[in-house]
């Protein structure tokens, strides 16, 4: 009996996964629960567990008595010296029950309490195995589906894929396999519910840790994903690393590791946007290749902009019934709207942009125009009734003097000289003409402006001095004409001097 005991507990542990000190356990129970059905009482009842050959063993406490008067507590002296000739009134003695001994209803009453026991014990198995690996990539076969349903054979229990988490590209048959996230293990009345997920953003994320190793190592950090299972998906991708460009990791060498991913999900449109701190660049970012003109924050507070795109591009900003737009807006976490910039002039939102422009550039002082000597607050009222007396009473008439010409003045002193033309230093700007003209002159002298080309790449406004394209962040190399000139104009002049020379000794 043990023996067959024993097996049955390490066939138990294999096939459930329960261990040897859960399955005693349970047995004990059992015991104890045959033994209260036998008897009407558990109160003198004793177990022993033999962990080592796995074996559970009830033993009946009993009062060594000459008269028995309750048999489930007491036992005569004649029956107790049977089972140890030592034996004497007033001891107690351990009376093992066997199995066999309980009858049929308490042995049936036993065997429904291992097996309840056991199943609930095996839930708990499979709710703790399942609920330590949430959030991570799990592999199962499709099984059957019902009512849009999924149910995919995890091996020991089974998953479940609501139509929410599904791709709406992908249809299975029976044995297929499918590689699923571990979205999220609940506690049911049937057992533990296993929820798997294709659809949310973080099956993505470890799509992208499998096929790009600078993603599963931390050298370029995922900050966001948004998706529209099925169609499309953003991904802002960012590394504190100066030298790794994330969004060219990501695509991989002719675009490899980024089909890879794209064959994983079935085809669906994978855009790499690259995430940065300025909330404007982080936008056009994600909106690129759309050309923008200006990108207007109109609430900083509760994260609103308009994006400003020419009139060519407004559909393609917008996307088919507004994904690209919605994305977008996902993925920064701002309000956006959209507006060609045919209607924005007009708009107004023209009026809020200028404002916000005025009040950027303004010192939020009321400012009054300083004319006379008089507008100058802090000049000592002696020092003034001085200057006026010898008729300097507007600044035009004083700016150019020096502190030797003030002193000529009668009852000037050199303390009273020195503390007006600091007054008038911190007060007055001078601006030359001579500076204003050289400022101009390039205009008039016919000077070329600052010449303006697009990037290659998202089609932005660039020019030579950039290094790299300020909205998607491309480095640019700009072929050095001028060096080019120089030596055609040196070639030139080296002609023109052999041809001279030839006429001098014609």
């Amino acid at each position: 009996m043990a023996g067959d005991l024993s097996e049955a507990v390490k066939q138990l542990v294999a096939d459930k996964g329960i261990s040897e000190e859960l399955i005693l356990k349970t047995i004990e129970m059992a015991l104890l629960a045959a033994y209260k059905k036998k008897y009407g009482t558990t109160s003198n009842a004793e177990t022993y567990i033999d962990e080592e050959h796995d074996v559970v063993k009830i033993y009946s406490k009993k009062e060594i008595v000459d008269k028995v008067e309750e048999p489930v507590f007491e036992i005569e002296l004649s029956e107790a010296q049977k089972l140890h000739s030592g034996a004497e009134v007033g001891d107690e003695m351990l009376i093992e029950i066997k199995p066999e001994d309980f009858g049929r209803i308490a042995a049936q009453t036993a065997k429904q309490v291992v097996r309840q026991r056991l199943k609930e014990i095996e839930k708990d198995v499979v709710y703790n195995e399942f609920k330590q690996r949430e959030g991570e990539m799990i592999v199962g076969y499709f099984q059957r589906e019902r009512t849009g349903t999924i149910y995919v054979n995890l091996g020991r229990t089974e998953g479940i894929m609501p139509r929410n988490q599904q791709s709406p590209r992908e249809h299975y048959s029976i044995g297929d396999r499918i590689k699923a996230l571990l979205l999220e293990v609940r506690k049911g009345t049937k057992g533990p519910q296993i929820i798997l997920s294709r659809g949310h953003p973080g099956f993505v994320k470890k799509i992208f840790e499998l096929e790009i190793p600078e993603v599963a190592d931390g050298t370029i950090e995922i900050k966001n994903i948004v998706r529209d299972p099925g169609y499309r998906t953003k991904v802002a991708v960012f590394s504190p690393r100066d030298e790794v460009d994330p969004v060219g990791a990501c695509v991989g060498m002719k675009g490899i590791r980024i089909q890879a991913i794209v064959g994983e999900l079935e085809g669906e449109k994978i855009d790499i946007v690259k995430w940065d701190t300025d909330v404007k660049r982080y936008i056009a970012n994600g909106m690129n290749p759309v050309k923008i003109s200006r990108i207007v924050v109109t609430d900083d507070k509760n994260k609103e902009a308009l994006i400003v795109v020419h009139d060519s591009q407004l559909s393609i900003a917008i996307g088919r019934a507004g994904q690209n737009i919605r994305l977008v807006s996902k993925l920064v976490g701002w309000k956006l709207d959209i507006m060609p910039e045919s209607e924005f002039e007009t708009s107004e939102y023209a009026e809020f942009a200028r404002k916000v422009a005025d009040e950027l550039f303004s010192t939020g002082e009321e400012e009054s125009e300083i004319v006379t000597l008089r507008d100058i607050p802090g000049i000592d009222p002696k020092t003034l009734e001085l200057l006026e007396n010898e008729g300097y009473t507007e600044i035009e008439n004083i700016i150019e003097k020096s502190e030797k010409e003030l002193l000529d003045i009668e009852g000037m002193t050199v303390e009273m000289a020195k503390q007006f033309m600091g007054i008038l230093s911190e007060n007055i700007v001078v601006v030359e003409e001579e500076l204003i003209k050289t400022e101009e002159a390039p205009a008039e002298s016919g000077e070329e402006e600052e010449e303006y080309y697009e990037c290659p790449n998202c089609g932005s406004r660039i020019t030579e001095e950039m290094s790299r394209c300020e909205s998607c962040g491309v480095e640019l190399v700009f072929k050095d004409e001028e060096a080019e000139g120089e030596e055609v104009e040196e070639g030139t002049a080296e002609e023109e001097e052999a041809e001279k020379e030839e006429q001098t000794e014609t």
